[in-house]
């Protein structure tokens, strides 16, 4: 147990503090089936604990069937490790798409690995509650770092550094401000965007006027609208944002880019009631690619959400700190 750390600032009991190290140490194979733990006395004068704070950790452990104690002797580890990674995934949201990313980490991962999942619903001050509380008990922390609310609250920088960087994995979206080395499978929104616009050139040369529909309360990366803005202007395209596609008057000449399924509905209903034609009068681009929209000849442009759970599952397995960027691209259909 010399690796054991007690966070002093935590509002988890310095025993319970203990009892979470242990077990994490069993199932990492730290701590070995048989192998014998500190005396209470030396783990209160180790660690400036009081005796009956590890009495009381070392019951609750022996009461859980993690370590007995032999009379005269000490205190031993019962059980071993099951082999399995202990994983906690913790999500911005939980959409068709975030459950294929899910899906396939699970099925990469096998029966390797216990993942548990958790959301932070784009709140800051949510994640930090999570992982104060989840701090010591998992082998990993995957997060999708999408936050938007209560970010005044809370050091972001800091909770992220609070994780020991070997297991901290970003998924989605990276973390690039952090000084240490940690695993990323992540989408370079802005970037990816701007690429993807741009492989479209010719199709889009139709086009005067190119208009984003990105609504500001969906919790969209900001970069979508920055990549959306340098093609636009990279390439003398008259452009705007707009909020919704509730109150837009469709026009020739106009190429849209659509995130939320409602709008894209939308503009279908409107194009259809005027004499303009989808993919020559008037563009559509949709965001991530369904069977519907393969169907309706939709474009999209749409990272490869089962591709980014499996490069995930598969670095962990082999034990890599790399980043990698997932696939993105554009699909070309009659939409366009």
């Amino acid at each position: 147990m010399h690796n054991l750390h007690l966070n002093h600032k935590s509002k988890t009991p310095k025993y319970k503090q203990i009892v979470e190290a242990v077990i994490t140490d069993i199932e990492r194979g730290i701590l070995k089936k048989n192998s014998q733990l500190p005396s209470i006395s030396e783990m209160s004068a180790h660690h400036d604990l009081a005796r009956d704070t590890v009495e009381k950790a070392y019951r609750e452990l022996r009461e859980r069937g993690f370590i007995l104690s032999v009379q005269g002797k000490g205190y031993y580890v019962s059980g071993g490790s099951d082999g399995k990674m202990r994983i906690l995934l913790i999500a911005n949201k939980l959409s068709s798409y975030k459950r294929l990313i899910y899906y396939s980490f699970l099925q990469t991962l096998g029966d390797k690995a216990q993942v548990d999942l958790q959301v932070h619903h784009y709140n800051a001050k949510l994640f930090a509650d999570i992982i104060e509380r989840n701090l010591g008990k998992y082998n990993y922390y995957v997060v999708m770092p999408h936050f938007v609310h209560d970010l005044d609250k809370v050091n972001l920088e800091e909770v992220m550094k609070s994780i020991p960087p070997e297991e901290l994995v970003f998924l989605d979206k990276d973390y690039p401000h952090l000084p240490t080395k940690h695993l990323a499978v992540f989408q370079d929104f802005q970037r990816d965007i701007f690429n993807a616009l741009l492989s479209a050139n010719e199709l889009l040369q139709k086009y005067t006027q190119m208009v984003l529909v990105m609504p500001s309360d969906g919790n969209y990366p900001t970069e979508i609208a920055r990549g959306f803005h340098n093609y636009c202007v990279n390439y003398q395209k008259t452009y705007k944002i707009i909020e919704t596609a509730s109150e837009e008057s469709v026009q020739a000449g106009t190429a849209y880019c659509v995130i939320e399924e409602t709008d894209l509905a939308e503009l279908i209903k409107k194009i259809r009631q005027t004499d303009l034609h989808l993919g020559q009068d008037v563009g559509l681009i949709s965001f991530n690619d369904t069977t519907l929209k393969e169907v309706l000849d939709i474009t999209v442009i749409t990272t490869d959400f089962e591709a980014m759970g499996r490069t995930a599952a598969q670095l962990l397995l082999e034990g890599k700190q790399e980043k990698m960027k997932n696939p993105f691209y554009l699909v070309r259909r009659g939409s366009l």
